[in-house]
């Protein structure tokens, strides 16, 4: 790709990784983009992504199928675990997400979401800068594939590599 020549990816298209824990298409990466590397992401059922922050990165997420509950709030008292409990000083809870919700969470601010439904939700997902989250999602979803319960110890040491503080566990059926 030129600088004079766009980049056009078509609906089905990207490199695609998945596990039973998650589906992740690459849709833009690194070697496209100085800004932002951009993803679809299918959430099954069950699916926790576990309640973490960045001191770096930026993502937004754009709900295009299904719920989700997400949090991106600085809560009260960040307890080691339920997130969907927490509470922001000024009152914010966790949201039910429907399909057209964007959430923007900037540097510093604690986020998660999760799929409490029986049904995949999909979303649009981009992180900056790039390429930190598409190695991340390399390595997280090879620790996922494994099968079984998921490898906390293992995601704990991939995620402080890559800028996440884990402040609650990952989880999925």
């Amino acid at each position: 790709m030129t600088a004079t020549e766009g980049l056009l990816v078509p609906p089905g298209q990207g490199r695609i990784m998945q596990t039973p824990a998650q589906h992740v298409t690459f849709k833009v990466t690194g070697t496209h983009s100085r800004v932002a590397s951009t993803f679809e992401v299918i959430v099954p059922p069950g699916f926790d992504v576990g309640a973490h922050v960045h001191t770096r990165s930026e993502e937004l997420f754009y709900v295009l199928e299904g719920e989700l509950d997400v949090l991106a709030f600085e809560p009260r008292i960040r307890t080691p675990d339920h997130w969907q409990r927490w509470e922001s000083p000024s009152g914010n809870r966790v949201v039910r997400a429907t399909p057209g919700t964007v959430i923007v969470v900037p540097p510093g601010c604690p986020h998660a979401f999760a799929n409490p439904t029986n049904t995949p939700a999909k979303m649009f997902f981009q992180a900056s800068p790039p390429p930190d989250h598409e190695r991340y999602f390399e390595e997280l979803l090879e620790i996922l594939g494994g099968g079984g319960p998921p490898d906390h110890a293992a995601i704990r040491e991939l995620r402080a590599r890559y800028d996440i503080e884990q402040l609650t566990p990952l989880r999925h059926r």
